[in-house]
């Protein structure tokens, strides 16, 4: 197939390795950096029940010319957005990690508003913060789409932008149907607000120090203070303690849950106080709305090891009927720098498409692109799971071994280890399964999932599992893990998929000590080459351990999944009547026209190479 040359040198911006030259076009015509920033501090618009939200507004600098804007929502505080610093690596000292709110400097000069406000009750805007993603949030975020939509400088035509919170509102927003919100491009998706605090129902304390990134100006009530009267929260608070050895561990939790009137860390509190999935959760999840989004998402993220942060639990819900793509860019520390910059051109590609009429070819394109690891490629997909996925099972095997093939035998003695809490010591128990070296490379691309038989001597226990590549050397790189408290191993049938187990986080159910019982632990979902000559390696633990541990005086934030407080005696069952295993989404061959055939690449300011085939 003939490619049109594409002149790249009049196209004054680089072109990513996530373009593709079969399916680009009028590169040339998108919007080109021709204004001065023009910045208004401090603006003020007011709500439906009055109070007052303070805005920063950055738009093109040109007197009686109207734009499109971009909305970038989150809690963290406006003024630390538009900071002009360079952009910083994680491993900077300074790195912000909350400065996720965009690159402005890019946007405004080629035609577009930029809006950042100081959400209620935060900065210097009026109100009670409610909480992150929180219902009179999501209805703010209307009301401030609505006002600027009717600014003289904008065009009545509004989008979203921006990673993590700021791409978490935007789902939120849009299901609220602001009827000028015309489409949103989401950096990090998040289906359920539950799953973020609670992985696979273990309490994480990723979130707990959150609160103090967020500028709030008043006392910020918990909900669970709202909720209940005082007396009937008191005794809640006292029960949490009491009744959950695991919580009655951690000294950090105590501060939350002593201290009257309970406004010490309230987000955090209301964590606490809701172990449950239910309506709380659902109030601040995107996957209760999807039947209300009406207008086009391009839903973005990054292969993460741990949390479920994908986009294709959106993407295949039917409920979302709308114009819709995915994109995942790769791991996430390899390409972001704050304020982002790695995600322009295909913002500015996207948005120029539906604001500006530009074609860009940007919906002609398979609907999902991702970064496959291990051979460091964007490849085009139709679908997820993958239609020609051919499901595999790892087996777990005796003398640690992971096989295809299962046990034929019935009363084989299982493995086994002993959880020992790290108050009592710092070892993290483990037991390994690994394959024989590959012979040819395995592409591994979708969901996963454990299917593990276990027996535990209590009645509550964590189980994690971990995926690794190990090379020839048997240096291990992290590829994917799950998580799930055995209390929680309840599945809902109707939901569940290959690969993608969904469980009823809404109850705790108990397991009787010493009985053999089922757990199917979803995985995060990846896509990786695994090379000849390396393995694959299945770790099962108690604990997520973090090499920064020994290092951090304050360490909660670390924890992560909370550790068990007593001793907890494991046994793992692999054998012919109780086949654990890992099932895998191996995809045995791919068309080579899925492959992207990127342009040339401008590097370090230098012009890229046009591409012709």
């Amino acid at each position: 197939m003939a490619i049109k040359e594409v002149p790249l040198e009049e196209i004054e911006l680089k072109t990513p390795p996530y373009w593709d030259a079969r399916y680009i076009k009028n590169i040339e015509k998108l919007s080109k950096p021709q204004y001065k920033v023009r910045e208004e501090l401090d603006v003020s618009m007011t709500l439906r029940d009055g109070a007052r939200l303070c805005t920063d507004i950055f738009r093109p600098d040109a007197e009686g010319e109207k734009f499109p804007a971009l909305i970038a929502w989150a809690a963290y505080g406006k003024s630390v957005q538009s900071l002009k610093t360079p952009p910083l690596r994680p491993d900077c000292l300074l790195f912000d990690h909350t400065r996720e709110a965009g690159d402005l400097e890019y946007f405004v000069p080629r035609g577009y508003v930029y809006v950042i406000p100081d959400p209620r009750g935060v900065g210097k805007s009026d109100g009670e913060f409610d909480g992150w993603f929180g219902p009179q949030e999501q209805e703010d975020v209307y009301d401030l789409i609505e006002w600027v939509a009717q600014q003289p400088w904008c065009d009545g035509q509004v989008g979203m932008i921006g990673l993590s919170y700021f791409g978490i509102m935007q789902m939120l927003a849009a299901a609220q149907q602001p009827p000028h919100l015309k489409a949103i491009m989401p950096i990090s998706v998040l289906d359920s607000a539950y799953r973020l605090s609670y992985t696979g129902g273990i309490l994480d304390t990723f979130s707990h120090a959150f609160l103090s990134l967020i500028p709030t100006n008043k006392e910020y009530r918990s909900y669970a203070e709202i909720e209940n009267s005082a007396e009937e929260l008191q005794r809640k608070m006292k029960e949490r303690w009491e009744n959950d050895p695991d919580i009655r561990s951690v000294s950090y939790f105590l501060r939350e849950l002593t201290t009257w009137p309970p406004r010490f860390n309230p987000m955090w509190l209301d964590t606490l106080m809701h172990p449950l999935d239910g309506e709380f959760w659902d109030a601040k999840s995107a996957n209760t709305k999807w039947h209300k989004i009406q207008v086009p998402a391009y839903m973005t993220g990054h292969w993460n090891v741990a949390r479920q942060w994908d986009p294709f639990g959106a993407f295949m819900d039917p409920d979302l009927d709308v114009p819709k793509k995915v994109m995942i860019w790769g791991v996430y520390w390899l390409t972001v720098e704050l304020p982002l910059n790695y995600y322009n051109e295909e913002y500015l590609r996207w948005y120029d498409y539906w604001f500006k009429g530009v074609d860009t070819g940007i919906m002609d394109e398979p609907p999902i692109t991702i970064f496959v690891m291990g051979v460091n490629r964007f490849r085009y997909e139709n679908e997820w799971p993958l239609a020609r996925t051919r499901w595999t099972k790892l087996y777990m095997r005796s003398s640690g071994r992971l096989s295809t093939e299962p046990e034929e035998k019935e009363d084989v003695p299982p493995d086994g280890l002993v959880h020992i809490p790290p108050m009592i010591s710092k070892e993290v128990p483990s037991v390994t399964y690994t394959t024989a070296p590959l012979s040819e490379p395995l592409e591994v691309t979708g969901p996963l999932a454990l299917r593990l038989y276990a027996s535990i001597d209590a009645e509550d226990a964590n189980f994690i599992g971990k995926l690794y590549d190990v090379g020839p050397g048997g240096a291990r790189q992290p590829v994917s893990a799950g998580y799930l408290k055995a209390s929680h191993r309840t599945l809902i049938p109707e939901k569940s998929r290959p690969g993608i187990p969904v469980h009823d986080h809404t109850k705790e159910v108990p397991v009787k000590p010493g009985e053999i019982t089922e757990y199917v632990i979803e995985f995060s979902a990846k896509s990786m080459v695994f090379q000849p000559g390396h393995k694959l390696e299945l770790e099962l633990t108690t604990m997520d351990y973090n090499v920064y541990h020994e290092s951090l005086w304050s360490k909660v934030t670390s924890i992560g999944p909370l550790p068990n407080a007593r001793v907890i005696e494991y046994k793992f069952y692999r054998d012919a009547k109780y086949r654990s295993h890992l099932l895998l989404p191996v995809i045995p061959e791919t068309d080579p026209d899925l492959w992207l055939r990127p342009l040339g690449i401008t590097i370090a300011g230098e012009r890229g190479t046009k591409h012709r085939e």
